[in-house]
């Protein structure tokens, strides 16, 4: 048997690591001292230790470094009289960085800083590196969002050549391309996006048949027409994968010349698009679909309040929640205006509500699972966070994406087209096993074999705490569970949505694979569905390739946006310490709970922040319990709690139970 293995060391602040095999689906546990000065990300040669434990694990002891992963850290500089230091920002680097003084440049006391490594830690000897940029003071505007692309090393700016190329794009459509185009003009057509959506990349249209049916358009910005293969666009759009976005800001995929100027789908200008034309049954069945495409001049603009507002007007609706859409005077304005899209927008409720009603017996998951709002001032400060709130209107658009991405996978599937499909996989087994260990504290249970686990297993249960208190928290259990998405060059069904054919073809400003499969379906359109060896050859390899690197960019950008969102949470909290608030424990570890409170702040409540007695921890049923008072806590209770520590620099936010 094979001992030694190359890979890719994953490393955790408290010192020890995992090792990440090509092709290999369980990690290498690597104990801090078997680590070898290894930074998180590393190449490393790895060998396999003899080691008899219970649960099957395998360690190894990391020989050598191979590559290091990256030689630029952004952390806080700390200036003595003949040196400094800088603490990294990453705390997975495990060691802060020796500067010299001649290498501390102009940088001053508590400054955010790039450290560059010259010499990389060894043995007891810590890291030496030399400042190559000053960010300025942690409590400057915007130095922390700032720090966050720096140290992601993100792709701030456009290089020249892009830029010159989207500025030699005419914000006019090509004329002469018009006649070989579906002309959509004169149908009523929406986009329906958040209120502060800037590229504008679907826009839907709902009519009914004579026979009883819906036509479901789905017109999405051609992008590819523009991005041209090889264009130096195209090269710096696979680099990005993905647009990022970090509250404040966006990294975006494409300049804005073509993110918000020509690819967007402006209200009352003309458009290029790939419309998919969907005729669906009264039972949520695509009975018929084609893809062409079109020039299309979207009739309005519209927001999801507004949908919303309409159509809660037209069903005589008037809750609370609703109330606070909009003032009287600003609704009766919006309704004298839309009166005419009335019955429209309609259509567009009923198809919905019968796309969601297949989607539901057939088992996709609604994961409970609320977004954040967090409001900035003019200075970047976070001064609000709350639930991000969903209406029905944001369900229209959720469901007419959804059956416009199967309606495209399952035709480029049958013809066998080189493509990027978006995958998710079954769960695995033992992670099922644990989640059920979890959930028979709660009283419920995920059914299944080995052999035979499907969707509505799942979803049977999110049914069962739909408005109950723990709804969120094991929405939270069940996501943990379930593998990550990604994208495959191959089709393997996506688990999470019950669907067996499944892409991203709907937004190809922000997503690499969206335009890719854009490419994909105008060259089979312009080729009559007759591509050759070599061009099916040729986008088969780039398939595979361009899954891989989206997939990491991805990641990527979910780290950053994720990040994002914690330092502003924490720094929102930092003026509230000593001040109340109910909660839902989320998670219970074996160093503390996690309490997660209504406006969907998380923070920590350590052990000695629980009270004066110890508490026990059980790791199979994730529960604490009093040695003295057997108080229980368990996931999914409801807790008080006081603040009692908040750091954005840490990304900390500390509780205390009351």
């Amino acid at each position: 048997m094979k001992k030694d293995f190359i890979g890719f060391f994953r490393g955790n602040e408290k010192g020890f690591g995992f090792v990440k095999i090509e092709n290999q689906e369980t990690e290498i546990y690597v104990s801090k001292e078997n680590t070898k000065d290894a930074i998180d990300g590393d190449e490393v040669l790895v060998k396999l230790l003899e080691v008899n434990n219970a649960d099957k694990h395998q360690e190894g002891k990391i020989l050598k470094v191979l590559n290091h992963n990256k030689d630029t850290f952004v952390g806080v500089f700390q200036k003595s009289r003949n040196f400094g230091f800088v603490v990294p920002d990453d705390k997975k680097m495990n060691t802060d960085i020796f500067i010299s003084k001649k290498n501390c440049g102009k940088a001053k006391n508590n400054q955010k800083v790039v450290v560059q490594i010259t010499k990389f830690p060894k043995g007891n000897k810590s890291a030496e590196g030399k400042i190559i940029e000053i960010l300025g003071y942690q409590d400057q505007a915007g130095v922390d969002m700032l720090s966050l692309v720096k140290e992601y090393d993100l792709p701030y700016e456009f290089p020249e050549p892009v830029i010159e190329e989207a500025e030699l794009i005419s914000q006019e459509i090509a004329k002469k391309d018009i006649p070989n185009r579906l002309d959509l003009r004169e149908k009523e057509i929406f986009t329906i996006d958040g209120e502060d959506a800037k590229d504008l990349d679907d826009a839907v249209a709902v009519e009914k048949l004579k026979n009883g049916n819906y036509l479901l358009n789905v017109s999405i910005a051609d992008v590819s027409y523009y991005v041209k293969e090889n264009s130096a666009l195209d090269r710096e759009a696979i680099i990005r994968g993905t647009s990022i976005y970090m509250l404040d800001r966006v990294i975006p995929m494409l300049p804005k010349q073509l993110s918000n100027g020509i690819c967007s789908l402006n209200q009352k200008q003309d458009r290029f698009a790939i419309t998919v034309l969907m005729e669906i049954n009264k039972e949520g069945k695509v009975v018929s679909s084609d893809v062409k495409k079109s020039i299309i001049n979207v009739t309005r603009r519209m927001s999801y309040k507004e949908v919303q507002a309409i159509l809660n007007e037209i069903n005589n609706k008037n809750d609370k929640k609703e109330q606070e859409l909009y003032s009287a005077k600003e609704k009766k304005k919006l309704l004298e205006e839309c009166y005419p899209y009335f019955s429209h927008f309609k259509r567009m409720e009923e198809l919905a509500n019968i796309l969601k009603q297949k989607r539901n017996t057939e088992g996709s998951l609604n994961l409970d699972i609320p977004e954040s709002k967090i409001i900035l001032d003019k200075n970047g400060v976070a001064v609000d966070v709350k639930k991000y709130e969903l209406y029905f209107s944001n369900e229209i658009i959720e469901q007419f994406m959804l059956t416009a991405n199967e309606t495209i996978a399952e035709k480029f599937y049958w013809l066998e087209a080189p493509f990027i499909y978006r995958v998710h996989e079954v769960p695995d087994m033992e992670k099922i096993d644990e989640l059920n260990k979890f959930l028979w504290n709660l009283g419920y249970k995920i059914k299944g074999s080995k052999d035979n686990i499907h969707p509505k297993a799942f979803a049977q249960v999110l049914e069962e705490v739909q408005g109950k208190p723990e709804e969120r928290v094991v929405s939270n259990l069940i996501l943990r569970t379930l593998k990550i998405a990604r994208y495959e060059s191959e089709n393997k069904g996506h688990f999470g949505i019950a669907s067996k054919y499944y892409c991203h073809f709907t937004s190809p400003i922000r997503r690499y694979p969206d335009l890719f499969i854009h490419r994909i379906i105008s060259k089979y359109l312009e080729k009559n569905y007759q591509l050759n060896e070599q061009e099916l050859e040729k986008y088969h390899e780039q398939a595979v390739r361009y899954s891989e690197s989206s997939s990491d960019r991805e990641k990527v950008a979910q780290k950053v946006e994720r990040e994002a969102e914690d330092i502003k949470k924490a720094e929102f909290m930092q003026d509230k310490i000593d001040k109340e608030y109910d909660g839902i424990i989320s998670s219970i570890t074996s160093f503390g709970i996690f309490v997660e409170l209504e406006n969907t702040v998380e923070g920590l409540i350590r052990f000695e922040n629980l009270g004066d007695e110890y508490f026990i921890y059980d790791e199979n049923r994730k529960t604490l319990q009093g040695e003295k008072t057997k108080k229980m806590y368990k996931i999914g209770d409801s807790i008080r709690i006081k603040v009692i520590f908040a750091d954005k620099v840490t990304r900390r936010i500390d509780f205390e139970a009351i």
